[in-house]
């Protein structure tokens, strides 16, 4: 079975990408375990981080916002509790905190890059797979959508989307979309609403790669969730074709900003 040539080209691209981190799997780990808690806790200075937020100084329920080492309007929500990502159990736990709304809070730091406030539809946020990844610490990548999928999500919205899980191609990639309402995320939490909709198979929700975008609706303001198995870094690189398959969600997200330009 043929592999999505866009799939295809966006793996190749993710893999062949240089990375800051890639020498270290752990690095996201490290920056804010060794480096952003320490300074907090010593000075109430979050450096190397933008931000440390820990309700109640509990770790468990804490986050960082850390500017991503590429540049541009990019940054990344990590958990100050340990986590792997997006398979990781702990996520499914009613104690554990919605990292996605959370990341969404986060978004006004685009607007510090950029210079201008970012409409709510131009912003995307995304979590790989632990097939695609390249790094072992949870982190949501908070950037703006690319135009070409920022037209597609709108055309789609427009006619296709509902409050249910149905499919919707973007840029011929296979998702499944769900419609949300609502200024926040609350307590819409992406994670859990794809564990349900994955069932008795939620244990390959790591295969998953999630896509949470601002919308303007014409019945109001919302998100677009979208969902899909993704393929491996070691599937592109040795030429193993599969159908069915969508692109990591970070290859949806534009650090330029160039769709609110």
């Amino acid at each position: 079975m043929a592999m999505n040539p866009v799939v295809r080209a966006a793996l190749i691209m993710l893999a062949a990408a240089p990375s800051a981190y890639a020498a270290d799997r752990d690095a996201l780990r490290h920056i804010v375990q060794d480096e952003c808690l320490p300074h907090w806790r010593q000075q109430h200075e979050p450096a190397p981080c933008e931000r440390i937020v820990l309700p109640g100084l509990d770790l468990q329920r804490g986050f960082a916002v850390l500017s991503d080492r590429k540049g541009g309007a990019h940054f990344l929500l990590i958990p100050t509790l340990v986590m792997s990502g997006i398979e990781d159990p702990a996520l499914l736990r009613e104690q554990t905190p919605n990292y996605f709304a959370a990341a969404w809070q986060a978004r006004e730091r685009l607007d510090a890059v950029v210079g201008h406030r970012l409409r709510r539809d131009a912003i995307g946020l995304a979590i790989n797979s632990a097939r695609a990844r390249g790094q072992d610490q949870l982190h949501i990548h908070i950037e703006c959508l690319r135009p070409a999928v920022y037209q597609a999500l709108h055309t789609a919205a427009a006619y296709a989307t509902g409050s249910h899980w149905a499919p919707l191609a973007v840029e011929e990639s296979p998702f499944r979309a769900l419609r949300l309402m609502g200024q926040d995320l609350g307590d819409a939490n992406p994670f859990l609403l794809l564990a349900d909709d994955l069932h008795e198979s939620r244990h390959s929700i790591g295969d998953y790669t999630v896509i949470v975008a601002g919308m303007e609706f014409k019945e109001g303001p919302g998100f677009l969730v979208l969902a899909g198995p993704t393929p491996t870094r070691a599937e592109v690189l040795l030429g193993i074709r599969k159908s069915g398959l969508v692109a990591p969600g970070e290859t949806l997200l534009d650090a330029s900003c160039a769709v609110d330009r």
